[in-house]
């Protein structure tokens, strides 16, 4: 491959990525910002219609078009190896990609313009309010889901979490009477040969606990072998939520709103349960939860949520209804719960699903590369053969 020839790939590549700077440039100006997204939202993909499409097939025809009319002109006379040959069918390869790849760079732009307006940072941050808040904005008619909201679900303060356990006793017929009783879920470690000898005159163990060995044996949830020594998970003194002042229905739930990638799931149940007791319960003034719910009115209007919420209003909603769970179907914290819902979740997507090749597309995309390769590069062997023969 002579200097000339370099020259000229050079130069031509450079061209390329300059129309590839102005489609960032352009995508990035063009994307209208979180406010706007739906569920619909996607980078761009090939539609045939529309701006990006229309120019990118006028520039991409064009560019190829003077680019082959230039190399046949200038520099198909070389009688050249066939390393060399390779070497040029390869830079062509890249010269046909990157005259084809215009929209990705549109999209890179829309994707930079995104990562502006809210970085991966703000976006767990956001995600962590939702999370801690989530109890409080369900639709009045999800706080009688036993599903959604049950002592199980309480992860903080201790004794909680608790295991259910539930005693059916026949009073007559086909009648039963059902008893609902939560036990603390404890752990108690000891060496393995502890436990085959463990009796209830002589041990430590259960000394502290409270009751004898055929009560722990009957309480046993689970054990772990761990090297020498097992761990044994049972259950503890038993716990009645309902009779409990430091429970309400809104740390009965521990459903996360969107879980903050990277890091596990129930580290982050348990790290806005706490936060949600807290608000609750340790901090006497409301002033915390009124910041809580300020942040979360700055949220809903950032993302372009509607929403009846007046922060001070839905705090003492909260702690009244806290109190007084019947009447659940009165608290003051409506808003669009599905636009909300689909904007993170669409979020979700961009951010790490994003795809800027459509899947709908990838085949023709690199069908479309790869045969205007092939033919540039034929007609350029055939025409520096026929301008060396003759």
């Amino acid at each position: 491959m002579d200097k000339k020839l370099k020259q000229f790939f050079v130069k031509s590549i450079v061209v390329l990525l300059l129309i590839h700077l102005g489609y960032f440039i352009y995508g990035y100006y063009k994307f209208e910002g979180i406010g706007n997204i739906d569920i619909y939202t996607e980078f761009y993909r090939f539609k045939f219609y529309d701006d990006v499409s229309i120019s990118h097939f006028f520039i991409s025809g064009l560019f190829l078009l003077f680019f082959l009319i230039f190399l046949l002109k200038n520099h198909s006379k070389q009688n050249y190896s066939f390393g060399n040959l390779l070497k040029i069918g390869g830079v062509l390869l890249l010269i046909s990609f990157l005259s084809f790849s215009f929209f990705l760079s549109y999209s890179f732009g829309m994707n930079a313009k995104l990562k502006t307006e809210l970085s991966e940072t703000k976006f767990n941050k956001d995600k962590t309010l939702l999370n801690v808040l989530n109890p409080f904005l369900y639709n009045y008619t999800s706080y009688s889901s036993d599903k959604l909201f049950n002592p199980v679900n309480i992860l903080y303060p201790k004794p909680y979490p608790v295991i259910e356990v539930v005693d059916s006793t026949v009073i007559s017929g086909h009648y039963y009477s059902v008893e609902y009783k939560y036990y603390s879920i404890d752990t108690l470690k000891m060496l393995t040969t502890d436990l085959n000898k463990i009796s209830a005159a002589t041990s430590t163990f259960l000394d502290s606990i409270g009751f004898g060995k055929k009560e722990l044996f009957e309480r046993i949830i689970k054990k772990n072998i761990i090297k020498d020594s097992t761990q044994i998970i049972y259950k503890g003194r038993q716990v009645d939520p309902s009779y409990d002042e430091d429970i309400c229905i809104f740390v009965e739930n521990k459903s996360l709103y969107k879980p903050v990638k990277g890091i596990p799931v129930e580290k982050q149940q348990f790290d806005a349960a706490v936060k949600r007791y807290k608000l609750i319960y340790k901090y006497k003034k409301q002033d915390s939860l009124l910041s809580n719910f300020k942040k979360l009115d700055t949220l809903l209007r950032k993302y372009k949520i509607e929403t009846h919420i007046i922060p001070k209003d839905l705090v003492k909603d909260v702690y009244y209804y806290k109190d007084h769970i019947n009447e659940l179907s009165g608290i003051n914290n409506n808003l669009d719960r599905k636009a909300l819902g689909e904007k993170f979740t669409t979020l979700e997507r961009l951010f790490y699903e994003p795809k800027y090749l459509h899947p709908s597309i990838i085949a023709i995309f690199f069908g479309v590369v790869v045969g205007a390769w092939m033919l540039g590069f034929l007609i350029y062997i055939l025409v520096n053969y026929k301008r060396r023969t003759t």
